[in-house]
């Protein structure tokens, strides 16, 4: 295909998407799948936001909107970045776009040239390296061990930073591993990158509310307020909110940047659905008591996942303190073989075997960044989750 721009071919699809799509055609075909690759919580959008919509929709809310989002969005995300993370931003310093994706997106494109490198501790979201290049940057893979609990060491961040570094992409709860920050662990961090003048803070907080044990959540920013002039702090409600097909995310970052990127949007997407900013301003300013009721049972599902998992044969399950996935070692399997004979040589070969042996859909590790390791999302039913888990015991006690 010669006329396919080259920039394309520095990236490639969505592998959790990839995996989604794969479990809806097996399911479609009759096979019996459980999908465990979609980030994205099983619960229903709170009735309010629903009729928050509704509402605007019978308004007449219906037309274009500023390229940024409307004024009474941004004043409830100002709200929000004040009462829960302590930070203030003026609605001028506040940008909106249809979801977190476009976000990471529009600040790459307005921000890097060939050559600028961008630091991203693996493992990591799909999505981040592939920005980075469909961008013109070059990413720069820190990787992250299991016996550290997955976090960045900041003596592993100062030693990646270069005159070339341009962005620190940090993600705490992270996808895929769980791992998230305390504010002592953040400190060091951002020690480091006080020193480091010309280096960016890209923060994706998206999995802010869904932490477990006692954990408090703290954004870069809020930890060290000198970072604030050259921090974008992203956040969304698509998680949080169970919004994911409404598409609203959001940031809090210099104005400067927040122009260029006003620029980008105004070229590819316009603004975020109006409908869609409405129900977000109820998001924000309504109740929040279902957050703590839904991480109650996230926390429960975490705990029987991460129980099942260290029983199955060859398989080593950390306990995360964030977000809705698990990020298992499968190196006690590789090397094996299936009954049919088909030998395990990487984690991409143990999530195709699970899927056609037993109909149980992972990411494997590799799309994150780091292997030997496979993704689980528990943001589905606990029986739904005991079956999975179940069928992964017995395909890993069939392997020889």
């Amino acid at each position: 295909m010669g006329f396919i721009s080259e920039s394309l071919s520095r990236i490639k699809p969505s592998a959790t998407m990839a995996v989604t799509q794969k479990a809806r055609d097996l399911k479609a075909a009759g096979r019996d799948v459980i999908g465990l690759g979609a980030g994205e919580p099983d619960f229903d959008t709170p009735d309010n936001i629903k009729d928050a919509a509704i509402e605007a929709i019978r308004r007449g809310e219906t037309k274009y909107t500023a390229v940024d989002g409307i004024p009474e969005l941004k004043e409830a995300i100002a709200g929000k970045f004040k009462r829960e993370n302590n930070l203030d931003y003026t609605p001028a310093q506040i940008f909106v776009a249809p979801g977190g994706k476009p976000i990471i997106y529009n600040a790459m494109m307005a921000t890097l040239n060939p050559g600028d490198e961008v630091i991203i501790p693996a493992p990591y979201w799909v999505s981040y390296p592939d920005i980075v290049l469909l961008a013109g940057g070059t990413p720069v893979f820190l990787e992250t061990k299991m016996e550290d609990g997955f976090k960045l060491t900041p003596e592993a961040l100062e030693a990646a930073i270069t005159p070339k570094t341009k962005w620190f992409i940090f993600n705490s709860p992270s996808n895929p591993s769980g791992a998230a920050y305390t504010r002592d662990e953040m400190k060091k961090l951002t020690d480091v990158l006080k020193k480091h003048e010309h280096v960016w803070v890209f923060t994706d907080d998206i999995y802010e509310h869904l932490v477990y044990d006692n954990f408090e959540f703290t954004t870069p920013a809020q930890v060290e307020p000198a970072l604030k002039d050259r921090t974008l702090t992203m956040n969304g409600v698509s998680k949080a909110y169970a919004m994911t097909g409404w598409r609203i995310g959001y940031c809090g970052g210099p104005e400067e940047l927040l122009n260029a990127m006003r620029k980008i949007q105004s070229q590819s997407t316009s603004n975020p659905t109006s409908v869609s900013q409405w129900a977000s301003v109820e998001a924000l300013n309504g109740t929040q008591n279902f957050i703590p009721e839904r991480a109650k049972a996230f926390k429960e599902r975490r705990d029987l996942v991460v129980s099942m998992l260290n029983k199955a044969e060859g398989i080593e399950c950390p306990t995360p303190e964030g977000a809705f996935y698990v990020y298992p070692s499968c190196a006690g399997c590789l090397g094996k073989k299936t009954p049919d004979g088909k030998e395990l040589k990487t984690d991409e070969d143990f999530a195709t075997a699970l899927l056609e042996a037993e109909g149980v859909a992972v990411v494997h590790g590799e799309a994150f960044g780091l292997s030997p390791f496979f993704r689980i999302s528990y943001a589905t039913s606990t029986e739904a989750l005991t079956e999975a888990c179940t069928r992964i015991q017995k395909f890993c006690a069939s392997l020889k």
